[in-house]
């Protein structure tokens, strides 16, 4: 290497590296809120569902979904509850790993109860798997309710 490349290759690299860093603080928050306000969508909009024609949630429990262990009415109950309660969470970042990890158990629980379940269907809930995933090891992030109390919190340990 000649040396005007020796010189200029740390320049290079360290305004890379910096540019990087800025990226991440500003894009990785926006991200994790991103994909809490997606999955919460998806899961919110199918509990709408649920309770908005609540005769037809009874007969797909009782005829479709074979959940586990509950009865059709306490699986249904429970489904539309934690479709509604849990995306509110989620999407907020309130209690937001266990938000995540309610609706990663929901989307399971849906997955192993429809046994008619397309391809398609099959693939949207892994990636919703995925998503939940991703909150809940890596947690709500900044741009959350959390991140907010936890702040307030730690500040008032400082200064009490």
């Amino acid at each position: 290497m000649n040396p005007a490349t020796t010189q200029l290759l740390p320049l290079v690299m360290r305004r890379a590296n910096a540019l990087a860093a800025h990226l991440e603080n500003w894009l990785t928050p926006l991200f994790d809120l991103g994909i809490r306000l997606y999955v919460a969508s998806v899961f919110f909009r199918s509990g709408w569902l649920k309770i908005s024609d609540w005769d037809s949630t009874l007969v797909l429990f009782e005829n479709e979904y074979h959940v586990p262990v509950l009865s059709p009415n306490a699986a249904a109950i429970m489904g539309a509850g934690g479709e509604l309660l849990l995306p509110v969470l989620l999407a907020l970042g309130l209690a937001g790993r266990f938000g995540a990890a309610g609706l990663f158990v929901v989307n399971v629980v849906a997955v192993l109860s429809y046994p008619d379940l397309s391809d398609l269907g099959r693939a949207d809930h892994l990636l919703w798997g995925v998503l939940l995933l991703v909150t809940l090891l890596h947690g709500p992030g900044r741009l959350s309710v959390d991140c907010w109390l936890t702040r307030r919190l730690d500040r008032g340990r400082q200064t009490g």
